[in-house]
């Protein structure tokens, strides 16, 4: 897909791997909407980005929201793309160390921003790029964010793993689906990143997180994800695929 003179839509796009892959995206001459929440920076950074940026507070599972952000990428030329970074994470024991069980409430909560969020952004979008003219064989691409937890969480991550793990299992149903469409769509299942969330992890901490990277034995880099979410909407014959982007990590139990 032609990235240049095209809009694409980044969800979680005001910080983290979102704004890296939307920095990305402008490079190569497109045009992006920040999709992030109202309480987010995205109105500063996109003003910071310049003239081809616009910031659409929504939550991802805010159909009326999502789809104001998906008016504004179009007002800046035809949607052919959406990068949906926007996700959340947290830990609890199954049985806590009372001994009572966890919260349901917060299973749920964690699978609806990152499981059922994404197909909200996945419908509504493939459902626009679905009446544009095709280019060159395609009409869009949409690229969904899982994670290496989704293949081998940690403990304490069962909410999180049980969403990331269904956006596994969502992307080459999702492909075949939208194949007659002639819309992709691609996952990137990333290890561990230095993004915003590990700040407040102390530096001597955080070094020893990349210490079950295989090679490179350090931590991801926010641009290193941007680059690959570029390259997906760039080349038209990946699809229905998970990429891992985690330097060959495995992740442990613990």
């Amino acid at each position: 897909m032609k990235i240049e003179g095209n809009s694409f839509v980044v969800t979680g796009g005001a910080s983290g791997l979102g704004l890296a892959t939307a920095k990305r995206l402008l490079k190569d001459g497109g045009n992006v909407v920040l999709l992030d929440l109202p309480t987010s920076a995205g109105e500063q950074v996109a003003a910071e980005l310049g003239e081809r940026t616009a910031f659409a507070p929504a939550d991802v599972t805010d159909t009326a929201a999502v789809e104001a952000a998906l008016d504004a990428a179009e007002r800046l030329g035809e949607l052919r793309g959406v990068v949906h970074c926007a996700g959340r994470g947290g830990t609890m024991r199954i049985v806590g160390k009372d001994g009572e069980p966890a919260s349901l409430d917060f299973y749920e909560q964690v699978v609806r921003v990152n499981l059922v969020g994404s197909f909200n952004v996945l419908r509504l979008a493939a459902a626009r790029m679905a009446r544009l003219e095709e280019i060159e064989g395609e009409r869009g691409v949409v690229v969904l964010t899982a994670s290496a937890a989704g293949f081998e969480g940690r403990i304490g991550q069962t909410p999180y793993a049980s969403s990331k793990a269904g956006i596994i299992g969502m992307t080459l149903v999702a492909a075949r689906d939208l194949a007659s469409k002639q819309v992709r769509v691609v996952s990137i299942a990333p290890g561990v990143f230095d993004t915003a969330i590990l700040a407040g992890v102390p530096e001597k901490a955080r070094a020893t997180l990349g210490d079950d990277i295989p090679h490179p034995r350090r931590l991801g880099r926010p641009d290193e994800f941007g680059a690959l979410a570029t390259h997906i909407v760039a080349n038209p014959y990946l699809n229905g695929e998970v990429i891992r982007l985690d330097g060959a990590l495995r992740m442990t139990p613990r």
